[in-house]
């Protein structure tokens, strides 16, 4: 029985955390949804401008081979952070609502987030 609790606690917050996580994903606009794959383009014509846009730079680890300097000696693996250029677009989702953070990575969208709660 505890066995069974269990499993069921775990599907049910399993289903709980890819609900929550698909919803964040989209952005609505006018009817229509803008989410991840969306181009800049495409954005504007569902949503209109934004109220504000900001390119950002998001740090992301690089994995390099480097290799020894002693003939024959193995390649030593090297993770560092680079920065990655993105463009962050806020749209206000009016009173009482998070605002909308659509962050593009080469002309598409990367991630969709809530924002504040505009008050």
């Amino acid at each position: 029985m505890r066995k069974f609790a269990a499993s069921t606690l775990f599907l049910s917050l399993f289903a709980l955390a890819h609900t929550g996580s698909a919803s964040a994903q989209s952005l609505s606009c006018n009817g229509s949804l803008s989410g991840v794959g969306d181009s800049k383009f495409s954005v504007v014509q569902k949503c209109g401008e934004p109220m504000s846009k900001e390119f950002v730079c998001v740090p992301r680890p690089q994995v390099a081979w480097v290799l020894s300097p002693y003939p024959g000696g193995p390649a030593q693996q090297v993770t560092t952070q680079q920065c990655v250029p993105m463009e962050d677009w806020v749209y206000h989702r009016g009173q009482g609502n998070f605002l909308g953070i659509v962050r593009f990575y080469n002309g598409a969208v990367e991630s969709v987030r809530d924002g504040d709660r505009v008050r």
